[in-house]
């Protein structure tokens, strides 16, 4: 491997659009100073300074009161009333209500990412299927990791990263570049050595596979140039990437979720590695693969309905027109 290919140890990369400050106001540069200001002051010191249990504790009780009062909670009930038809109407808000906690939790334990290192004594995290990232590091070949928006998401990263499996971990890139740098140290610190972002990282993705180096995705999420695959029974814009890469490769997919067991407590799976299929049509195949990848996320999700992130707009208006919740 040359210098230039090495990775550069507690690296993030951040796309340029983001953070070229020739194309930014005065304005818009004060607005990130006092949003960073406000984020140090009232939230990520405050919290650092609880003790973890606290902090999750008093995240998620914050986030059950104001998160029904959003327009995202109205997203979230539109979407659980969509996938669980049979629900009454007190399962639903039961089910919101719980996704607002777990997100309260996983916001409230961010500032004590560093406490919440797996394999450990008396550790947090709980890590079953272990062995397969061993497998993948000793075998030096390339592997795409993907998972989704489950309970504590972070957890994730950090049972790849100190297994140790040096992999590239995407994720996406707060507006403000101030509080993305925050949150990147915040991840380094856990144990993730290089963050690449969504998109805009694609070639760093491709060189890391290149050189034998495991990747991290989420696969759960809207992408609108994605294709359209089933999820929960209706067509969802899905990101082909992971699928794509691992085909490109000739690599595992390897599917990684996150359960919360307690507070601040956290179980996560590497579940069994598997190929893309192999139809000679490539469409087919792409979308063969990425149907396996939904229906796994759809049982994990099944499994735990209150932690998964409800509140965001995966499927389009149509999906919620088909199902007559709007």
């Amino acid at each position: 491997m040359s210098e230039a290919d090495k990775p550069e140890a507690g690296r993030f990369i951040r796309p340029q659009d983001l953070d070229n400050a020739n194309r930014t106001t005065l304005g818009a540069r004060i607005g990130w100073c006092l949003e960073a200001f406000a984020w140090d002051w009232i939230f990520w010191n405050p919290m650092k300074a609880l003790s973890i249990e606290a902090a999750s504790n008093t995240v998620a009780a914050i986030l059950k009161t104001l998160g029904p009062l959003t327009s995202q909670n109205r997203t979230m009930l539109r979407n659980l009333r969509m996938v669980f038809p049979d629900w009454s109407e007190k399962q639903i808000k039961e089910v919101a209500q719980g996704t607002w906690e777990t997100f309260g939790r996983t916001t409230g334990e961010m500032p004590h990412l560093a406490k919440m290192k797996p394999y450990v004594p008396n550790s947090r995290v709980e890590v079953i299927g272990a062995e397969h990232l061993d497998a993948i590091r000793e075998s030096g070949k390339p592997a795409v990791l993907i998972s989704g928006h489950f309970a504590n998401w972070e957890m994730v990263g950090s049972a790849i990263c100190n297994r140790p499996l040096d992999a590239q971990i995407t994720y996406r890139s707060a507006n403000n570049p101030h509080i993305d740098r925050r949150i990147a140290e915040a991840r380094h610190a856990y144990g993730i050595n290089v963050l690449t972002p969504k998109g805009a990282g694609t070639r760093e993705l491709m060189r890391a596979l290149s050189r034998g180096q495991p990747v991290g995705l989420m696969n759960d999420q809207k992408f609108n140039q994605g294709i359209a695959v089933p999820f929960f029974g209706y067509d969802a814009m899905t990101a082909p990437g992971p699928t794509r890469l691992a085909m490109k490769f000739k690599a595992p997919l390897v599917p990684i979720s996150c359960k919360r067991v307690g507070v601040a407590r956290y179980r996560v799976t590497i579940h069994e590695p598997f190929f893309p299929d192999t139809d000679p049509d490539e469409d087919k195949a792409i979308y063969t693969t990425v149907l396996r990848i939904n229906q796994w996320l759809e049982a994990c999700i099944r499994d735990a309905p209150d932690q998964w992130f409800w509140m965001h707009n995966r499927w389009p208006k149509d999906a919620w027109a088909k199902a007559g919740v709007i």
